[in-house]
């Protein structure tokens, strides 16, 4: 007698009119073609974006719920992640209107430096040059200018410059007048410390620029001092 299992195209004939009942199919190339479907389950999944996912959530079984939520906050937590890293990048004039949604709605887990300035103004040009810089360099924080009458009705310009810097709408730290920023000879890298210091932004310098000059400027003054009795230099190094 003939094997019906036998791939014969008389044999195909005969299942296609019900004569011969269904090839049967060996254990392991069942348990193989379960762990096909299994595997484009994942692969299904795995392409969606969030929104997909909420749309189709009803078409995967039981057994992939638990992992499906898994991928779920593992994608969001990604999105949340690129978005944070791409959000800013550049530095953005505001008016004393857009100063609730700029700064004070600007987000949770926001940081936001905002300049107070006047054009013609060389210390103030020179820290939007800054800035701008700074802004590039640390996309996940948002850099704000603004003309600080427009900001601040008669604010007085013996202010200016003036950073505010703020955290979810609370301000964190203030920087105002020339002063605090040491004049024209202030460095990118010297107010890139001062606002890390405020949390605004995560810097890779391990000390205070400002503080090498510091200390050269002290050598100095020791290295100018009058020698003594001795007429040795208090200062073997000078």
């Amino acid at each position: 007698m003939q094997d019906p299992n036998e791939d014969t195209e008389w044999n195909d004939i005969l299942r296609k009119k019900g004569i011969l009942p269904p090839k049967e199919v060996p254990k392991d190339d069942e348990e193989e073609e379960l762990a096909l479907q299994q595997q484009s389950v994942v692969r299904t999944y795995e392409d969606m974006t969030l929104e997909e996912l909420e749309e189709n959530e009803d078409e995967f079984g039981e057994d992939d719920e638990a992992a499906i939520e898994l991928y779920k906050q593992k994608r969001l937590a990604e999105w949340k992640a690129t978005q944070m890293k791409n959000i800013f990048g550049e530095m953005c004039e505001i008016s004393g209107q857009d100063y609730i949604k700029e700064v004070n709605k600007a987000g949770e887990g926001i940081w936001v430096v905002l300049h107070l300035y006047i054009p013609g103004i060389p210390l103030c040009t020179l820290i939007n040059q800054h800035l701008s810089s700074l802004a590039r360099k640390f996309p996940q924080t948002k850099f704000l200018k603004s003309i600080s009458t427009t900001c601040i009705p008669n604010y007085p310009d013996r202010n200016l410059p003036t950073i505010f810097v703020y955290l979810e709408g609370e301000m964190k730290a203030q920087f105002i007048g020339p002063l605090v920023f040491g004049g024209m000879n202030l460095k990118v890298d010297e107010l890139e410390w001062r606002l890390s210091e405020s949390g605004a932004v995560k810097t890779e310098l391990e000390e205070n620029p400002k503080k090498q000059i510091e200390d050269k400027l002290m050598s100095s003054i020791r290295c100018s001092l009058p020698t003594g009795k001795d007429g040795d230099s208090e200062d073997e190094d000078c």
